[in-house]
């Protein structure tokens, strides 16, 4: 089975750092987000990956076309430009890696890497959220609901400390820090499929995959919600890298499963 990873947009709400690479490739602790994402997958098994790029594309490819040898322990001889593997620290990977153009949209990633998924069940996320989902435990809900599409539901904790005031005199009455959210689940961005998922694309590139392919499937019920409460986040911002970071640093980072 194989994931497929939406990497190519633009990253415009992370500009301090995607100015310069793509988003996926903004790091934590040393190793690109998007490796953080493949390390989760390839914990449950899952070793074959197809990468949707776009915007500076050339970062991802050259990332992955050298990773063996930095991976590697080596002996160069510069008499003949020979190179000797001595402890390869690579990984399982087969990495496949698509330009699907800079101004696509995700509906129309997805459908430009039909050829490629064939005719299978694939795995499907962002580039940019790292989660301690367990990805086996999603394929067997899905396999169990019958749908054609599973995602990943998720209850977000609020971002602020909220307060409730008395209108008279302005009195704080009580203050709760970053309570839960609105209790709606959200798209945490981590999905299984069918192959019958790519016959609800049907605008070309222009299609966004949130919009009506999943309203679509959701409207004809044929879409499956696994209802994650453990940790996800992803890094939209700049306050989102440095907090994710910070965990990694600290050794208290819940995506790291391997």
């Amino acid at each position: 089975m194989k994931a497929v990873i939406l990497a190519g947009g633009f990253g415009t709400r992370l500009s301090e750092a995607t100015n310069l690479i793509p988003k996926p490739m903004v790091e934590i602790g040393g190793k690109p987000i998007l490796w953080h994402i493949m390390k989760t997958y390839s914990y449950y098994g899952i070793h074959e990956f197809i990468i949707c790029c776009g915007y500076k594309q050339y970062v991802i490819k050259e990332y992955f076309a050298n990773y063996f040898r930095h991976n590697s322990d080596m002996t160069v001889n510069l008499a003949d430009n020979s190179v000797e593997i001595l402890d390869n620290h690579s990984e399982n990977w087969k990495v496949t890696l698509i330009d699907t153009g800079l101004n696509t949209m995700t509906g129309g990633r997805i459908k430009r890497i039909q050829k490629y998924v064939g005719e299978e069940r694939f795995l499907l996320t962002y580039g940019d959220g790292v989660t301690d989902l367990n990805i086996g435990d999603t394929l067997l809900s899905h396999e169990k609901s019958g749908a054609i599409l599973s995602l990943t539901a998720y209850q977000p904790s609020g971002k602020f400390g909220a307060l409730q005031i008395d209108p008279q005199s302005n009195q704080v009455t009580s203050f709760l820090e970053k309570p839960d959210g609105d209790r709606n689940w959200i798209n945490a961005g981590y999905f299984v499929c069918e192959k019958e998922v790519f016959d609800y694309i049907r605008e070309g590139d222009a299609t966004i995959f949130e919009r009506t392919p999943l309203e679509n499937i959701a409207r004809e019920g044929k879409m499956h919600a696994f209802k994650h409460t453990g940790f996800w986040k992803p890094m939209d911002t700049l306050r989102d890298s440095i907090e994710l970071n910070d965990m990694w640093e600290k050794g208290i980072a819940p995506w790291k499963v391997w």
